[in-house]
């Protein structure tokens, strides 16, 4: 049996975030000669990577002047950055507002209300870009300091100063990185930190279907390309449908008893798609094995109440039209 790691005692809920675990995957299927290592993310305070660049972008705001004291706080999110501002925010004493498209998952109000924060829903018909205009123009309306997750650059810089050197340290030589693209933060930041580092390393994009909406992950079929996204820093872009990332978060339950969200599983079937990719059109080394970086973004509990857990026939195709967190 491993040996349990001792725990560590934090100052305050804070220093709780990042340094986030990893886990490598031995149990669900992968093409032979891979080595899958899981980074999870759903182990910080609220259960999402958003905790790392919620409490970095407040951090700035304050100390550059542009956030004051008990001042509001705006942004526009489908579930993980509002839950994580609602936490955060509150704890710094500020009054959180959160706007969401209302195809967003519906406990996200819950979430919210348990955290102290109130809640705007804007049009589904006018997705994300929608919410951030209202946002946007709630923020100017009411003295509020706009968040702006997509725009701000405090985004990518949190995953350059933390992930990417926790990925490194970890694992010094990874031949791939897999990550999803919300605001395209995580995968730009850490991207970049670990390319300047291994110029061969492989950094793989996990986007959206367009005919799904796997909420964490961009979809970029209206046009809209995350401004934060450094496109030239990726190798490939593996398009995820909702119904293989629910797959393979079930798999990922089974069979390694890690209890990811969507999102997860979608990262999880991109990264075996692009090892047998590899594998099948030139990549793979002749001989050894690869390693391949996963970032699971959260933990699967906030999504208790949906039927994504079910394995009855139709049940994932149902599910199409919610936007996951």
């Amino acid at each position: 049996m491993a040996e349990i790691a001792h725990h560590r005692l934090y100052g305050d809920i804070f220093t709780a975030i990042g340094a986030t675990p990893f886990v490598e995957l031995t149990a669900v299927a992968r093409p032979a000669g891979v080595r899958l290592f899981a980074k999870l993310e759903g182990t910080n305070p609220t259960g999402s990577v958003k905790d790392r660049i919620v409490y970095h972008m407040l951090a700035h705001a304050h100390e550059d002047g542009r956030l004051m004291p008990r001042q509001p706080v705006v942004e526009a999110s489908t579930g993980n950055t509002g839950i994580a501002l609602a936490m955060i925010g509150r704890r710094l004493g500020h009054p959180i507002e959160v706007v969401a498209p209302e195809n967003a998952y519906p406990p996200i109000a819950r979430l919210l209300e348990v955290y102290g924060a109130s809640l705007t829903w804007t049009p589904a018909a006018a997705g994300m870009r929608g919410a951030m205009r209202e946002a946007a123009r709630r923020a100017a309306e009411i003295g509020a300091y706009f968040l702006d997750q997509f725009h701000d650059a405090a985004n990518c810089d949190t995953h350059y100063d933390t992930t990417g050197p926790e990925v490194h340290a970890a694992i010094p030589a990874p031949h791939v990185f897999v990550a999803g693209v919300g605001t395209g933060g995580t995968i730009t930041g850490a991207g970049r930190y670990l390319k300047e580092r291994l110029p061969q390393l492989q950094v793989v994009a996990t986007e959206a279907h367009p005919a799904s909406q796997v909420q964490g992950l961009a979809t970029f079929d209206d046009g809209f390309v995350p401004p934060l996204l450094d496109s030239d820093l990726l190798d490939a872009k593996i398009l995820v449908r909702s119904a293989d990332a629910f797959r393979a978060a079930r798999e990922l339950v089974t069979l390694e008893g890690i209890f990811g969200g969507v999102s997860a599983g979608a990262v999880l079937h991109a990264a075996r798609t692009y090892a047998d990719r590899m594998r099948r059109f030139g990549g793979f080394p002749s001989a050894g094995e690869i390693s391949i970086v996963c970032v699971f973004a959260d933990a699967g509990w906030k999504y208790l109440d949906s039927p994504l857990w079910l394995r009855e026939p139709g049940a994932d195709e149902d599910l199409e039209g919610i936007v996951w967190w």
